[in-house]
């Protein structure tokens, strides 16, 4: 796991492998929109929606687990099997591409092209962009930074850590599944309703890890306070942990009302009297998040000394 992380740091996923290969995560949409698409029929009652949820979501989950499993059982057991192992497993975390991305929209923000900043939130967040403010901007990017920080990096880690390759494929298949259909919406809230709560019970213990992260990342008292006070009034039982320590950490409110399409979402602030972020604090909050994954980094390598020693 540490020698697939720091491939991903490193290099990412490229764009000439991704146009010729898509991404595993692309492979695992396409399966869940096929069964989505067959078996998710609005004419059906709550109940069979829901039971063809749940066989969907476990036959996602055992498709992408067991081929993981064949492929670890499958490479040799020598130093090229080692590599060849990791570097599959490279493709399953995120680091490299979640700081490109947030990276990407403090350029244009802090330039002032609010309408180049807005393109660049839009391609990370569900929210709708198009009346965001610098400061709705800058809040998008940085709850996305510390959501993701956690689903994308800290989970997937804990559980190849735990499980290895096939842990790990199983946290990306749950995870996308929760992306795609777990939604408090008419057309997913019954074939959807597994696949979030799945979702929920893989990134409990991760979303607090990458809280404390990013806590002592940030070497400030409020963002351990925060967190304890204000994550249980998060929309999200895990999300509003990494968000609300990363609130605290630059002094700012996150989380608030939102815009998706047409739907406005009243939803309480994390810090509240706290000031509203710009373009200087996205750059802190990366910063941060480096520090974290930074942090992050020196345990894995620690219990990897341990067990050697």
């Amino acid at each position: 796991m540490l020698l697939a992380w720091l491939v991903e740091a490193s290099i990412g996923w490229p764009n000439w492998l991704f146009e010729r290969i898509k991404h595993p995560v692309v492979w695992i949409g396409t399966l869940i929109s096929a069964l989505d698409s067959r078996l998710n029929r609005t004419q059906w009652s709550h109940t069979h929606r829901y039971l063809f949820g749940v066989a969907s979501s476990l036959a996602v989950i055992g498709i992408a687990t067991s081929l993981a499993y064949s492929i670890s059982l499958a490479l040799p057991n020598s130093a090229l099997g080692f590599a060849g192992e990791a570097l599959i497993a490279s493709s399953l975390l995120a680091s490299r591409s979640l700081y490109t991305h947030v990276a990407a929209i403090f350029g244009p923000l802090n330039e002032g092209d609010l309408s180049a900043a807005r393109t660049a939130v839009s391609m990370i967040v569900g929210r709708d962009p198009e009346h965001l403010n610098e400061a709705g901007i800058a809040r998008a990017g940085l709850e996305s930074l510390a959501e993701n920080a956690s689903d994308g990096v800290i989970a997937p880690l804990f559980w190849g850590l735990i499980f290895g390759l096939p842990g790990l494929a199983a946290y990306k298949a749950i995870n996308t599944l929760d992306s795609m259909i777990g939604h408090k919406t008419q057309q997913y809230r019954a074939f959807g309703g597994f696949a979030a709560r799945l979702d929920d019970a893989a990134n409990f213990v991760p979303a607090r890890l990458t809280a404390l992260l990013i806590s002592t990342a940030s070497c400030k008292t409020a963002a351990f306070l925060v967190p304890l006070r204000e994550a249980s009034s998060h929309r999200s039982m895990n999300a509003g942990w990494p968000e609300a320590a990363m609130a605290g950490a630059l002094n700012i409110r996150l989380s608030g009302p939102r815009q998706y399409g047409e739907k406005h979402q009243e939803e309480p602030w994390l810090n509240e009297t706290a000031m509203d972020p710009d373009a200087a604090t996205l750059k802190l909050g990366l910063a941060i998040y480096l520090r974290a994954m930074g942090l992050t980094g020196v345990l894995v390598s620690l219990g990897l000394l341990s067990v050697i020693i």
